[in-house]
């Protein structure tokens, strides 16, 4: 029974990379997108205009840049369980990918203080925020395509290797 289950991951795992780059895309892009949307935000906008860029917003952030970055976040946790990646440059990856989280928390913070609040709270300038989410979107890039040597890093060994909680299943390695 497990050599099915095995076949099948084989299977799985180009469809679980495609997922993790295609959410990837979407997320990283709508990160740099959500700043310019929210600086046009204006309080001297008519109302209905207000309302529209706010619906419009709030439906970004919630129903595609959200959602991607749970399908990114998913997907890219399996992947790390299929291929088990465990090696140094991952867990700075992982690092950069907590910044990236941050990031988009801090977008939606920005984007809930300046829609509920039409003119008392004003989005701070498109770039500082398109920045905040860009350093850790090239970090995490530098990290994946080059998978630099970062073994004169100390980990615990319980870091490094799996602690013997072994899935059902045997996954190739790389």
């Amino acid at each position: 029974m497990i050599e099915w289950i095995q076949a099948v991951v084989q299977v799985l795992i180009p469809f679980f990379k495609a997922a993790h780059l295609v959410a990837l895309f979407v997320w990283c892009g709508g990160i740099l997108a959500m700043p310019l949307m929210l600086a046009r935000h204006d309080p001297s906008n008519a109302d209905d205009d207000y309302l529209r860029i706010r619906r419009a917003t709030q439906l970004t952030y919630t129903i595609v840049v959200t959602p991607a970055a749970i399908v990114a976040i998913v997907a890219g946790t399996w992947l790390i369980f299929f291929r088990e990646t465990l090696v140094p440059w991952l867990y700075a990856k992982l690092f950069f990918v907590a910044l990236l989280v941050f990031a988009h928390a801090w977008v939606g913070h920005i984007l809930v203080s300046v829609a509920e609040s039409k003119g008392r709270s004003a989005p701070p300038a498109p770039w500082l925020p398109m920045l905040l989410a860009l350093l850790p979107m090239i970090a995490i890039l530098v990290l994946v395509l080059g998978k630099p040597d970062l073994s004169w890093i100390v980990f615990p060994d319980w870091l490094a290797e799996p602690r013997g909680g072994q899935l059902p299943l045997e996954v190739p390695r790389r």
